[in-house]
């Protein structure tokens, strides 16, 4: 415990160093079917957050491949995707709903898909955690769906203004030695929702953005998928949750999404992964450029170092919203996603 209060010491002041440098740079800039319950261990009821196991040995993600996750994939209904070796990722996009937000008809993609992942630990154990689209009408039937076969729910937020029809997002964390009787329990839950059945990924195309002029202002490149321009960043610290040690990028990552709208300009939907006293240099450089602040939440019950997330929207020329994320990315300890 004396190890982990030095090492997370040591990193806030490296990144409190980081903030006074970051923001001296930047002040020009800135002035300017009946499935069996899940026997999950939930994390909020065991040892992992509070007991004796919290305090002791940290266990690590063990590498897996799809064959695998056969199983889940089956009673999830779709298939899914490898990420680092470790992570096994499912998307639900919400292709049923016809969302608009400050005049925008929003793509599933942008802020419409729902993510699950499960991972494998040494201790034969597996976590599942994920980020679910609901409308408000769903939200209590799957939170009652959910509950009865032991998946948490460990954050209920907004990740658009003004969105018409009501829209919630609801984080989702289990754990237990049964990764298919998880995978049921969250099958329960959105069989209680509209989420549409899977369907082919859209072919490659190119976006109507200044893609090479937006890597250049946030310093990394970026990738085109189902018509969006997305870039991403991971934190450098190692993220555990309770005694579990989070694969690098999961439930720890600051995502900007960008939907052409016509003209170079871009829906800006994103959020920003931070440190308590990252928070308020992000939320001011946010606004400095002239993006909106929609949410600010955790997405965790017990992570260490404890994150949190801001997510915010914008609409505007592609580049120019590039070069206003960047004090924000600046002040906090993330890296490119590559």
């Amino acid at each position: 415990m004396t190890g982990d209060r030095q090492q997370n010491s040591g990193v806030r002041a490296i990144t409190s160093r980081r903030r006074v440098l970051a923001a001296a740079a930047l002040a020009p800039v800135l002035a300017a079917a009946n499935p069996a319950p899940a026997r999950a261990l939930p994390t909020g009821m065991t040892g992992a957050r509070h007991g004796k196991e919290g305090h002791g040995k940290r266990v690590k993600p063990v590498p897996t491949g799809l064959d695998d996750w056969a199983d889940v994939a089956k009673a999830l209904g779709r298939p899914g995707n490898m990420l680092r070796d470790t992570t096994y990722h499912t998307g639900f996009p919400r292709r049923d709903l016809h969302v608009v937000s400050d005049g925008v008809v929003v793509s599933p993609g942008l802020a419409l898909g729902t993510h699950v992942a499960f991972v494998r630990y040494a201790d034969g154990t597996t976590m599942l955690m994920g980020d679910v689209v609901v409308t408000e009408r769903e939200l209590q039937r799957v939170t009652d769906a959910w509950q009865a076969h032991g998946i948490e729910q460990t954050a209920l937020h907004k990740h658009l203004l003004s969105q018409t029809p009501d829209i919630w997002w609801t984080h989702v964390h289990g754990h237990g030695h049964d990764a298919v009787a998880l995978a049921r329990g969250l099958r329960a839950g959105f069989d209680r929702t509209g989420t549409p059945p899977p369907a082919p990924p859209l072919p490659p195309a190119p976006v109507d953005l200044d893609t090479a002029g937006m890597e250049a202002a946030l310093g990394t490149k970026g990738s085109i998928e189902d018509g969006l321009y997305k870039i991403l960043f991971v934190r450098r610290e190692t993220v555990a949750d309770g005694h579990l040690i989070l694969p690098p990028g999961l439930g720890s990552t600051s995502a900007f999404n960008f939907q052409p709208v016509g003209g170079g300009r871009a829906a800006l939907s994103g959020d920003c992964a931070m440190l308590s006293d990252e928070v308020p240099y992000v939320l001011r450089a946010l606004r400095r450029g002239g993006i909106k602040l929609v949410e600010l939440h955790n997405h965790h019950l017990s992570e260490n170092p404890r994150l949190f997330f801001t997510h915010f929207w914008a609409v505007g020329d592609g580049v120019e919203l590039a070069r206003a994320l960047r004090p924000a990315v600046d002040a906090t300890d993330v890296v490119p996603n590559v």
